[in-house]
């Protein structure tokens, strides 16, 4: 039996797949990303990618699914929400079973800064969203505004009480990329360290370590994005965010 919102087989309805399709397009252009690499980024072939857009084949649950952690936004808005079940306000153990309550101060808009890993004196700047997802019971981040928009993220949020210190953390089949922060100063900033792969020539990786800092969009009065040189007016600013990390210190690197 068919219902409105999807088919028996998980196909969803055609006025479903031309909402979603649609939304894509949108995201696709304000980020300024390709098809090819939205494919790549969800585990799709281009093919496929190109006939749910293009309507000749509707979208699936599953390549929903896959597209939404890509894009890190939510796709099925006709979707009638499930009701809300008693206690699902609460993260799960292996992110630290935090209330929703407990780490709302924590949702806000960020520029992240690191040191840029192809040039020493610039910094690279994006933003980074940190909101709670019911659809997990968590917190999670979403990252946009990159000069390397293939590389965006969306992840989980753990915050557990033992440790004091926050951790964003991606997982993509295995491939683990895990930043681990302070809690907010009296700012709103978090600062800690970043720990994932540098991309280099052809298809070569390489383990690297940084600092890294979030600091609330409200506390720039004109914020730069993208990779940020000695000329730009907020270097300084954000150098000295950097240098907080490891001054005060927030985090340590040790040398060999």
């Amino acid at each position: 039996m068919q219902t409105q919102d999807k088919l028996t087989d998980g196909q969803l309805s055609e006025e479903q797949s031309r909402e979603i399709a649609e939304t894509i397009r949108e995201e696709l252009a304000k980020r300024r990303i390709s098809r090819q690499a939205l494919a790549a980024q969800a585990k799709l072939s281009l093919s496929t990618l190109e006939k749910v857009l293009g309507g000749r084949r509707p979208f699936t649950l599953a390549t929903t699914v896959r597209l939404e952690q890509a894009l890190g936004v939510s796709l099925r808005k006709s979707t009638v929400a499930p009701a809300p079940v008693a206690g699902n306000d609460v993260a799960p153990d292996s992110l630290g079973s935090y209330s929703h309550r407990a780490v709302s101060w924590l949702e806000d808009v960020y520029i992240t800064l690191r040191p840029s890993f192809g040039d020493k004196d610039a910094i690279f700047a994006y933003r980074t969203e940190i909101v709670w997802e019911p659809k997990v019971s968590a917190l999670v981040f979403r990252e946009g505004e990159r000069t390397d928009a293939a590389y965006e993220h969306t992840g989980e949020v753990a915050v557990p009480h033992q440790s004091g210190f926050i951790y964003l953390v991606i997982n993509r089949h295995g491939q683990h990329r895990v930043i681990t922060v302070s809690r907010p100063t009296v700012a709103g900033e978090m600062y800690g360290i970043i720990s994932t792969l540098r991309a280099g020539p052809g298809s070569q990786l390489t383990p690297i370590a940084a600092p890294i800092a979030y600091v609330p969009f409200g506390n720039v009065q004109q914020p730069s994005l993208g990779r940020i040189g000695p000329a730009d007016a907020n270097h300084a600013l954000y150098r000295s965010h950097l240098r907080r990390t490891v001054e005060e210190p927030f985090a340590l690197f040790l040398p060999g």
